[in-house]
């Protein structure tokens, strides 16, 4: 079995981390305590073919394969996970399920921008009532002549609040449960698409999280994704790739962990000599290494399969579950190397674990997770 990367992969992960340490780690802070949305950024990215990265030349994307997109994830999840976060929507669910669902008609009105960087988009599939119950749509979408008239609530909606384009899945036929969900391309502006509420979070803080409404909002029925139905099955399909980007965001966060525990132990002294040196200390960093070490393996394993078109979900499954767990045993162990250091704002490592956690939760639980993986195995 061949480890190595390409000339490409190399390129693409030096090219992240050097924009991560120069453009992204001098600012991070002071995003993440004032809540600031990294617009300027974002664009950067953008230019750099890093948010649409899996999308082919043809519609606007850098056109590379699914270890690329995980070797920059982790690059730049490592120095701003809030960054990640934006990045990991865009490419994973917006960009993904328009260039893999979408009409040729609908890649050249929406997908060519949100692959370069010019627009950005969003997943909206929770709602109040419906997370990991992903199927229990409340919102829902009545047709009207050449188009669709929405009302619900979304919530939980990463770059809702500064998406130019929303992918939205409701119901459109009630009566048939998971088989009446349909997927739909909203633009901002929509005559009756509102921003409702901007959530206060622990951690990931300069990526904006919020509750999106829809009130009588008419939408044509030509940004319908697929046929009417097909929504549910999309919106799996589509987060079982971007479990693979939630994956790579943890990496990230989890290396930082190491990196920082690393550094600090080296110039720490306890004892006259550096906590390098103590064995306790040693036997964390190594369970750090080892743990990140068989994460990144598992992730890398399910960029593989999607790459070779092979299925790729349970891979996916076990890549989130197992890094994102990793993400959050590696930040406290970081902080209790950091001692009292660790627990305040003036070492980063505080802020790691903040970020972690979301890991855990966001685009399927960890407790999803395992029914998805154990459905898989037992079937």
């Amino acid at each position: 079995m061949d480890f190595s990367f390409s000339e490409t992969h190399l390129l693409i992960q030096e090219t992240a981390r050097k924009f991560a340490e120069d453009r992204l780690a001098p600012g991070a802070v002071e995003r993440d305590e004032h809540s600031i949305f990294p617009h300027d950024l974002v664009k950067e990215l953008g230019e750099l073919g890093f948010m649409g990265m899996m999308v082919p030349e043809e519609w606007g994307g850098a056109g590379l394969d699914t270890i690329s997109y995980v070797l920059a994830m982790i690059e730049i999840s490592r120095v701003d996970a809030s960054v990640g976060v934006i990045m990991s929507v865009n490419n994973s669910l917006v960009c993904f399920g328009i260039n893999k669902h979408g009409t040729d008609e609908q890649k050249e009105r929406f997908l060519r921008d949100l692959a370069s960087g010019k627009k950005l988009g969003a997943f909206a599939l929770s709602e109040p009532e419906a997370g990991s119950d992903a199927s229990n749509q409340h919102s829902y979408a009545t047709r009207d002549g050449d188009h669709y008239v929405l009302n619900g609530t979304k919530n939980w909606i990463t770059n809702g609040s500064t998406a130019d384009v929303v992918l939205v899945m409701v119901a459109t036929d009630p009566s048939k449960g998971s088989h009446g969900i349909s997927t739909f391309i909203v633009e901002k502006g929509t005559p009756g698409f509102n921003v409702a509420k901007k959530e206060k979070k622990l951690g990931i803080r300069s990526s904006d999280t919020v509750s999106l409404s829809f009130t009588d909002c008419r939408v044509p029925a030509a940004n319908r994704i697929g046929a009417e139905g097909d929504g549910f099955r999309f919106a799996m399909k589509t987060l079982d790739g971007g479990r693979i980007g939630i994956a790579a965001q943890a990496l990230g966060i989890a290396q930082a962990s190491v990196d920082a525990s690393i550094a600090y132990s080296k110039q720490r002294k306890a004892f006259d000599r550096p906590i390098a040196e103590l064995q306790a200390i040693q036997f964390k960093i190594a369970d750090m290494a080892t743990n990140l070490e068989a994460a990144r393996l598992t992730t890398f394993q399910a960029a593989a399969l999607k790459d070779a078109d092979k299925p790729f979900g349970q891979a996916a499954a076990m890549a989130k579950l197992l890094a994102s767990k990793v993400a959050v045993q590696n930040a406290l162990e970081a902080i209790q190397i950091h001692g009292g250091y660790g627990y305040v704002q003036e070492y980063l490592v505080e802020r790691y674990l903040r970020d972690a956690k979301i890991t855990e939760i966001y685009e399927g639980t960890s407790e999803i997770q395992r029914i998805v993986i154990a459905r898989s195995l037992l079937k």
